[in-house]
């Protein structure tokens, strides 16, 4: 399943330029080392602590995408490798990881050398544009990663010309309550968003509509806001006890205004939530066999 990436559209720089600036502030602030996650963890099933989240949402997704020994996935927006580590050891599966920020792959790849090289690459690339071929993967994964994509129907597209006929295709993703929201509720997710290096967000409907265009079946999408709100509120309180020393080192210059806008992001995000201007959602869809 090896591929060489291509360099990145342009349209992926302030993605790659978000993720290079803030990775102290993931590093420091959020990640568990243990299994590398940026996203934010499903706490249910008595699930308590942090870390322990983390894991639940790997194991949660893998399990709607039948992921199994020998499965050959997609991690779609791997981030710092975390979850397709976490798929190749704890599924056995068979992981390609694709980012647009090259120092994730950096990260990803020592990772791997580190945990005994399981079956898990990782390359340089644009998600909605693959090097591979059809019908390659038997799942496709998208955690946290598809609000990046400008326009989300062509990573729908491109997941739906990967995938083996039945095949399954899980999204876990932010989702807009309404297209449009109102004034203020537009201004909230926008600031947001921007923070986030996020173009826009995708309503429920929207997500459901580009998976039936791109020929997927059995679609379903689970509203899982509960689940992900204590781990929203934590990164909320994270910031808002940082941030009076985080506006500090800004007006001294010694953050950018990449890693500001990340850490107001983090306090709107939770705001935004809490107002109903948006929903945490899992998508899964398979293709026709």
């Amino acid at each position: 399943m090896s591929a060489s990436g291509a360099r990145p559209e342009r349209g992926n720089d302030a993605i790659e330029r978000y993720y290079d600036e803030t990775w102290a502030d993931y590093r420091w602030l959020w990640l568990d080392l243990t299994n590398l996650a940026f996203h934010f963890g499903y706490y249910r099933d008595g699930i308590a602590t942090h870390a322990e989240a983390l894991e639940n949402a790997n194991r949660e997704l893998a399990d709607r995408a039948a992921i199994g020994s020998g499965s050959r996935v997609l991690d779609a927006g791997c981030g710092a490798g975390g979850s397709a580590l976490w798929l190749a050891r704890a599924r056995d599966a068979r992981v390609v990881g694709i980012t647009v920020a090259r120092s994730q792959v950096t990260i990803a790849r020592r990772m791997t050398a580190r945990h005994g090289r399981p079956r898990a690459e990782f390359l340089v690339g644009d998600f909605t544009r693959t090097p591979f071929g059809a019908g390659t993967f038997d799942a496709v994964w998208a955690l946290e990663s598809l609000c990046h994509a400008r326009e989300k129907r062509r990573f729908y597209a491109e997941a739906a010309r990967l995938l083996r006929p039945g095949g399954r295709l899980v999204v876990s993703e932010y989702m807009r309550a309404a297209r449009p929201l109102d004034a203020m509720g537009e201004t909230r997710v926008r600031t947001w968003s921007r923070g986030w290096a996020i173009p826009d967000l995708d309503t429920q409907a929207e997500h459901r509509e580009h998976a039936a265009a791109a020929g997927l079946v059995d679609v379903a999408l689970e509203d899982y806001t509960a689940y992900v709100r204590p781990s929203l509120r934590r990164l909320y309180r994270i910031a808002f006890t940082t941030y009076p020393l985080a506006l500090t080192a800004r007006c001294l210059r010694m953050r950018t205004a990449v890693q500001h806008g990340n850490t107001r992001a983090a306090l709107v995000q939770y705001r935004s939530l809490e107002r109903g201007d948006w929903r945490y959602g899992i998508l899964s869809a398979t293709k026709p066999s």
